[in-house]
C-alpha cells in the first residue's frame, strides 16, 4: 500500500460495512433526503476508470441537500457484488451517486440490487445505457488511461428516486486514498438488476476488477442511524 493510501489500512471510519437491522439506531432527528436536481435530462458518457465504470452528465444538474448543506452531484458508478451488506448478505450489484460540497466534503447514496426471478427484470435505468455498455466494452486503451463513450440525453431517474427509509452513518470512501468523513446514504430497498446488465458492467472492467467490492470494514464502535419517514 502506497503511503498515501495509508488510511486504507489504519482508518477506524472506514467503508463498506455490514448493516446490522437490528442494532441500527431510530433516529427522529434526521431528516428526509432534500433533492434539488435542475434538469430531468441531460447529455452523459459512460467512462471506463479500468476498476470501475462511471457515468459523467455533461452539465451541472443539481444535487441535493443533507441538514442544509447542500451537496453537487459529480457522478455514478456501479460496484458488483454489492460493497455494503445487510444482514451478513452480499447483493449483485450497488450503484453509487456521489456528491461533493464546496468544502469538498462528499456524500454518497448507494442503492443495492438483486437478482430478479426472470430475464424480464430488469433496471429500467441501465436498459438505457445497454448499447453504450456494449460499446465501450470494445473499446482498448493502454494501462493508466480511461475509455468512454457518449451515450447522448439521458434522464436523470435514478437520481430524484425517492425512499421512506434509509440508513446513514460516517465512512470512506472505498477505493483508494480511501478517504473518511464521508456521509453514506443507502437505501434499504433493494431493487432489482438482471444477471446480465450485471455481466455487461463488467465486461469492460480489467480481469482483475471484475469483482471490484471492497471487503466489509468494521464499524469501531459507529453507529448506523435509520431514517423511517414519509417524504
Amino acid at each position: 500500500m502506497e503511503p498515501a493510501f495509508s488510511t486504507c489500512s489504519t482508518g477506524k471510519n472506514q467503508s463498506p460495512v455490514n448493516i446490522k437491522k437490528n442494532e441500527t439506531v431510530f433516529n427522529n432527528n434526521l431528516k428526509p433526503l432534500y433533492k434539488q436536481y435542475t434538469a430531468a435530462a441531460a447529455n452523459a458518457t459512460l467512462i471506463n476508470w479500468g476498476h470501475v465504470i462511471v457515468l459523467h452528465y455533461g452539465v451541472d444538474i443539481g444535487g441535493m441537500k443533507i441538514n442544509g448543506k447542500k451537496f453537487a452531484f459529480k457522478q455514478m458508478h456501479w460496484h458488483s457484488p454489492s460493497e455494503h451488506l445487510f444482514d451478513g448478505q452480499r447483493y449483485a450489484a450497488e450503484l453509487h451517486l456521489v456528491h461533493e460540497a464546496e468544502d469538498r466534503s462528499t456524500a454518497v447514496i448507494a442503492i443495492l440490487y438483486q437478482y430478479g426471478k426472470s430475464r424480464k427484470d430488469v433496471d429500467p435505468f441501465l436498459a438505457k445505457l445497454g448499447d453504450g455498455l456494449e460499446k465501450l466494452s470494445k473499446e482498448k486503451c493502454a494501462k493508466n488511461e480511461v475509455s468512454q463513450v457518449s451515450v447522448g440525453m439521458l434522464y436523470t431517474k435514478p437520481l430524484t428516486r425517492n425512499t421512506h427509509q434509509f440508513y446513514r452513518y460516517i465512512g470512506s470512501f472505498t477505493t483508494p486514498p480511501c478517504t473518511e468523513n464521508v456521509v453514506w446514504t443507502i437505501f434499504k430497498k433493494v431493487r432489482i438488476i438482471s444477471k446480465e446488465q450485471v455481466a455487461a458492467l463488467k465486461a469492460p472492467l480489467a480481469a482483475e476488477y471484475k469483482e471490484n467490492a471492497r471487503p466489509e470494514q468494521q464499524l469501531n464502535g459507529r453507529q448506523i442511524e435509520l431514517y423511517a419517514g414519509d417524504y
